[in-house]
């Protein structure tokens, strides 16, 4: 234990030695998105032909929208702050999705590491990576044809886009989830590093194809996840003085001081580039703490799920699927639940998540002083 405790605090040291200086330019043209199902606009429903039914979207869209949330997610309130539309799927292609602002690469379940045991989503971060290279290859095959015809040319972004677009990702919370059944959390820390190789990778893959301006999401508190608490609270002592699963919290942290750490490295490698590491785990742990301050009652329960109080979660009937016994139903007043289904958010909490991370407060650098758009509520 006491060596665990060193080797965190000698990240945390390291994480504050090589400052951020290269202030962005947040006037994107377009957004290129990567993630897994916290920022998924339907890619996993396009891709594999899986059903995310109702009560999913009912709060925003009305009905399903490939979303596992009853309404927007975090990038839909960011996507709107900068006045760009909703990022549609790469692999939708029913009613020729406009790609001409971005397009959108993530998948639920997807993990940041390929072939992750535990996911169902064949669509890993490096394969996401693949799936830009050949949609910018398409892209730029079809820009003479699109010239010449107008109709072909709102739908495909120009070829500048690439160069001048944001490139968001926020990804990595299932490799951490997936990983603790089958190791501990000191096989999981020594791990990490490997984890983040893969993310480096890709990233370096993307700047290879002009991308300069990284938007990276660390990843957020899980052990105050239903799920985990509801799969891994058979000891008490495990649990914190919020009823979170401490060894997941801590594994979180660990990812976020080496994803930060790589992050400065980037920004310290390639002079050209505008790395911004965005502290989410911060900003949704503040938000469960003082849930009522923000005008939530119910910090962890979740919303939509089977079994009531405390968590209101159980695996075998989960939300907008029919389960062995009961399908799972959703709380009368989402907007007072921070959790929706047991993993991820509800809207409310999406858009003060989104409020929070527009302060440019949770920022490295910083961009409250630099960041021309405003959260529009």
């Amino acid at each position: 234990m006491a060596s665990r405790t060193l080797f965190i605090q000698m990240i945390i040291l390291s994480s504050f030695l090589l400052p951020f200086s290269n202030p962005a330019d947040y006037n994107y043209p377009a957004v290129f998105n990567f993630g897994d199902s916290n920022s998924d606009t339907g890619g996993l429903v396009a891709g594999m032909g899986l059903l995310v039914g109702p009560p999913n979207g009912h709060k925003f869209f009305k009905t399903s929208s490939g979303r596992v949330c009853d309404g927007r997610l975090i990038v839909d309130f960011l996507m709107d702050a900068m006045e760009l539309p909703f990022l549609n799927p790469y692999l939708d292609s029913i009613g020729m999705p406009s790609f001409q602002k971005g397009c959108n690469f993530a998948a639920s379940a997807s993990t940041i590491l390929p072939s992750h045991a535990g996911s169902t989503c064949p669509f890993s971060f490096g394969v996401q990576v693949d799936q830009f290279v050949r949609f910018k290859t398409r892209v730029l095959e079809l820009l003479p044809t699109a010239t010449a015809n107008k109709k072909i040319e709102k739908y495909i972004p120009v070829e500048s886009f690439f160069q001048k677009g944001l490139y968001m990702f926020d990804i990595g919370q299932n490799d951490l989830t997936f990983a603790f059944y089958s190791k501990s959390l000191d096989e999981i820390l020594l791990w990490i590093p490997n984890v983040l190789l893969e993310f480096e990778t890709g990233i370096k893959k993307l700047y290879d194809q002009g991308a300069r301006n990284f938007w990276i999401h660390n990843t957020g508190p899980q052990g105050c996840l239903p799920r985990n608490i509801a799969e891994f609270q058979t000891d008490p002592s495990k649990l914190d003085e919020l009823g979170c699963v401490s060894f997941h919290n801590e594994a979180a942290r660990v990812f976020n001081l080496h994803l930060h750490a790589l992050c400065e490295r980037l920004q310290n490698e390639y002079a050209d580039v505008n790395v911004t590491y965005v502290d989410i785990f911060t900003i949704k742990s503040n938000l469960i703490s003082n849930h009522f301050q923000y005008g939530f009652k119910e910090p962890i329960m979740a919303c939509c799920g089977y079994g009531g109080p405390p968590l209101n979660y159980d695996n075998r009937n989960t939300c907008g699927h029919t389960g062995t016994s009961a399908a799972a139903k959703a709380c009368s007043n989402s907007s007072e639940y921070v959790n929706w289904d047991g993993i991820h958010f509800t809207e409310a909490a999406n858009q003060h998540i989104a409020s929070q991370i527009l302060t440019g407060k949770y920022s490295d650098p910083p961009v409250s002083d630099e960041m021309p758009f405003l959260l529009k509520i």
